[in-house]
């Protein structure tokens, strides 16, 4: 199963009130969401049609949870799924889980992706191949050492895995205390000291085996409005390519937030779209042409950019 496959039943079974993505890229994980989202990414292209209300911020994850509100876009609530696929070092995924467990609930349930690469060469801090994981797998050993507190679960999805985290307690500072020695004696140059058991990927469990795992049930029974009459959330839609990227329409500093966006890609012009060339009588000119909806407002998203510093 691949991982996009794994997430959508994710979204499924835990039916989040809220939900945080670290790494946007190209919007297809971020599709699945059908709660308020927060997607945070200093480079983001979404090409997926996005159906949920979702706050995207072109920053990066450092920089976006020094604000004095990060869960503002959420009305103060605890993010209850988190998918995490940021910058693939370690130093980055280590500091983007320790931002979603400070802001988490005890039913919260945070995804990592990239954490088994199949060879040396796709594990190296300084990329070289195309398909890349970087160090991100040293984050399980040193969560086992660190935080036995936690419940981790490796599971085989397609390509390279996913560790999922529960357990998660927004009161521990352990890794805040400990940040630095963590750095200190997990960060090394390239070639990078893979374990066997990364590359061979012991201790996985399948993804159907992942999803039928009782806890995932009991933690959204815990969650305000998660039990089982809770109301189901809307369907997924299935994910549907754009004619071109969407981008931020950012906005001055002091101003109101941009709530609109932008293709940078022309439309294809269609035989059932083309108009006749036809000029308003006795004018010589040309008739305005009528102004479409923008994609921001055909699905319900709202687009906030970063405060400038």
């Amino acid at each position: 199963m691949r991982y996009l496959q794994f997430l959508s039943q994710m979204h499924e079974i835990v039916d989040p009130g809220t939900y945080l993505e670290i790494g946007l890229r190209n919007g297809n994980s971020m599709s699945l969401a059908r709660c308020p989202a927060i997607g945070i990414d200093p480079d983001f292209t979404v090409t997926a049609e996005l159906v949920a209300p979702v706050w995207m911020f072109r920053t990066t994850s450092d920089e976006y949870f020094e604000r004095p509100e990060p869960l503002a876009p959420f009305d103060g609530r605890a993010i209850d799924f988190a998918f995490i696929d940021g910058l693939h070092l370690f130093e980055f995924a280590l500091r983007d889980f320790m931002y979603v467990e400070r802001n988490s609930a005890p039913w919260t349930v945070a995804v990592l992706d990239d954490i088994f690469p199949r060879n040396v060469d796709e594990a190296a801090r300084n990329r070289h191949t195309n398909a890349w994981t970087g160090d991100v797998f040293k984050i399980i050993q040193v969560l086992r050492e660190r935080r036995p507190d936690l419940t981790l679960t490796l599971v085989n999805t397609m390509p390279t895995g996913l560790l999922m985290i529960s357990g998660l307690d927004s009161k521990n500072t352990v890794l805040t205390d400990q940040y630095d020695d963590i750095i200190e004696s997990t960060v090394k140059p390239d070639p990078q000291d893979v374990p066997a058991e990364i590359l061979e990927r012991h201790g996985v469990i399948t993804p159907e085996e992942a999803l039928s795992l009782d806890f995932l049930k009991k933690l959204r029974e815990q969650r305000p409005g998660g039990g089982p009459e809770a109301e189901k959330r809307i369907a997924i839609v299935p994910r549907r390519p754009l004619a071109g990227p969407v981008d931020v329409v950012r906005h001055p500093a002091g101003g109101t937030p941009a709530a609109s966006a932008k293709k940078t890609a022309p439309a294809t012009k269609t035989a059932s779209t083309a108009a006749k060339k036809t000029t308003v009588p006795g004018s010589g000119k040309m008739p305005a042409k009528k102004k479409k909806k923008s994609f921001a407002s055909r699905v319900r998203r709202k687009v906030l950019g970063a405060p400038k510093k």
